[in-house]
């Protein structure tokens, strides 16, 4: 069972897995090709936060981002694969993150084909989001194993 559970867990993050190693071999001086498709959405996700709040965004680097986005990945998935809450917690971080920069499908009306497309994709990432809050939901309301004390056998004289 616990093989069984283990491998559940290498299968569900292969996709942050996959898509981190990916990053990485594309991410070159400037961050690669993820930094430029990255920054017009960025731009824009900042303009929207300053609209709705009044606080502006500070100036990044995409390629830190890139490079943030990576780590999360990496390290998360890598915890979450030998049971950790902690790496659950920060994939959770990266999808809450990431989800609306990258799909930002309230940017387009709905007759349009790029909705439809980020919608699709907004809507797996929330999945992912509802399955990583599941696990940790479900990490929690387990108890934990307390080792079994042994009855002291009688003396017999």
């Amino acid at each position: 069972m616990a093989f069984i559970s283990f491998l559940g867990r290498v299968l569900f993050v292969s996709v942050f897995i996959l898509s981190a190693y990916q990053e990485f071999n594309e991410f070159g001086v400037d961050g690669g090709p993820a930094a430029k498709s990255l920054r017009p959405k960025f731009n824009v996700f900042s303009k929207h936060v300053k609209t709705h709040t009044g606080l502006e965004l500070p100036h990044v680097e995409m390629k830190h981002l890139i490079l943030g986005a990576i780590i999360m990945k990496g390290l998360g998935s890598l915890l979450f694969i030998f049971g950790s809450s902690l790496g659950a917690v920060i994939l959770l971080l990266h999808q809450v993150i990431a989800a609306p920069i990258l799909y930002d499908f309230y940017n387009y009306d709905a007759d349009q084909k790029e909705f439809a497309l980020l919608f699709v994709k907004f809507s797996q990432s929330l999945a992912l989001l509802g399955a990583l809050l599941f696990f940790i939901g479900m990490k929690n309301s387990m108890p934990r194993r307390s080792p079994k004390k042994k009855a002291p056998k009688a003396k017999t004289n």
